[in-house]
């Protein structure tokens, strides 16, 4: 069983096939997490700068920013801190940017209030601002480009609950609890569980920062403190990662305990071949850089733009990651 969420984004499953494939040769988006030279003055220049660079999540992001740049004929940066807990990276490099004065600017928080004298800069020097994938807690965004992480919360908790038959304890490692990412796929997921599977119990909820080794130690520490867990959710891929970690160091039997995920990458979609985990939701990637870029186009030339741009969610799981609408949101 499975389910999907359409995508609502204007890129569609055969840009984000292609973006993915490989685009970067007529943009001027930087390959590093520290970003390049900005603003050639020929074309609109856009910063873009995102929660980190290491997961193939953000990878992703860039490439669709890149098709949208190609498209749209303006220039643009794309840069992340070297982890997801560095939110002081991201603050310098957002400052940063706003030096280079661009056209315009894309941000994914990492702590929404750290970010907030920045914003404040940005409206001050008549800079729009477009968030993607985390939303800011901040009405200077003109439209934020992300999945609805709350719905897709919700529908990992569904699959979980459906996995152990309503009943047992379940914990949870989220990758932080300042981004509205994290707090929204952690809230999604909680408030499913107590409207609707009274039998399960969520006995634990740690923060890894998305750290893959982070998340590995806290989950075995979940796992030592419950022995009869039935399931543990990683609320993104780095999360998810560690969790598969954790068991397979602790030597876990593929299938003795149910593990949900979020996002993709190869390590997540060799665990859910394998069977050591369930299934996982992907996001639209590809289509969150290309409608950010494209909301920035919007915004320089004066467009009214939606409050947010829905881009959209897929459950996947071993019976299902060959499909081809499948195949094209996966970023492995």
């Amino acid at each position: 069983m499975w389910k999907k969420r359409a995508i609502t984004t204007a890129v569609g499953i055969a840009v984000a096939a292609l973006a993915l494939s490989g685009c970067s040769g007529d943009s001027s988006s930087d390959g590093g997490a520290t970003g390049g030279d900005a603003g050639s003055g020929e074309k609109p220049y856009i910063a873009l700068i995102s929660k980190g660079f290491q997961h193939q999540f953000w990878q992703a992001v860039k490439a669709g920013a890149e098709q949208a740049a190609a498209e749209f004929d303006v220039e643009v940066t794309f840069e992340g801190p070297d982890t997801e807990a560095d939110v002081d990276q991201q603050v310098q490099m957002l400052q940063t940017a706003l030096d280079k004065s661009p056209d315009a600017i894309g941000i994914a928080a990492l702590d929404s209030q750290a970010v907030g004298p920045l914003l404040d800069q940005a409206q001050s020097q008549d800079i729009p601002v477009i968030a993607f994938d985390s939303g800011v807690d901040s009405d200077i965004p003109l439209t934020t480009a992300a999945t609805d992480n709350l719905a897709a919360a919700a529908e990992a908790a569904a699959q979980m609950a459906e996995a152990i038959g309503g009943e047992g304890k379940v914990a949870m490692v989220v990758h932080d609890q300042t981004s509205l990412t994290g707090q929204q796929r952690r809230d999604g997921f909680v408030e499913y569980m107590e409207a609707n599977e009274p039998g399960i119990e969520i006995v634990d909820i740690q923060y890894g920062g998305g750290d893959p080794a982070q998340s590995a130690d806290l989950a075995k520490a979940m796992i030592s403190a419950n022995p009869d867990l039935a399931g543990i959710y990683g609320s993104n891929e780095g999360s998810a990662i560690g969790v598969v970690q954790a068991v397979d160091e602790l030597g876990l039997e593929d299938g003795s305990l149910t593990i949900v995920g979020f996002d993709s990458g190869a390590a997540q979609i060799d665990a859910i071949t394998s069977g050591t985990m369930l299934g996982a939701i992907t996001q639209n990637p590809v289509g969150i850089g290309y409608e950010t870029v494209k909301a920035a186009v919007e915004a320089i030339n004066g467009e009214s733009l939606p409050e947010t741009i829905d881009t959209g969610f897929y459950w996947y799981t071993s019976d299902n990651i060959d499909d081809d609408e499948i195949r094209a949101v996966l970023y492995d």
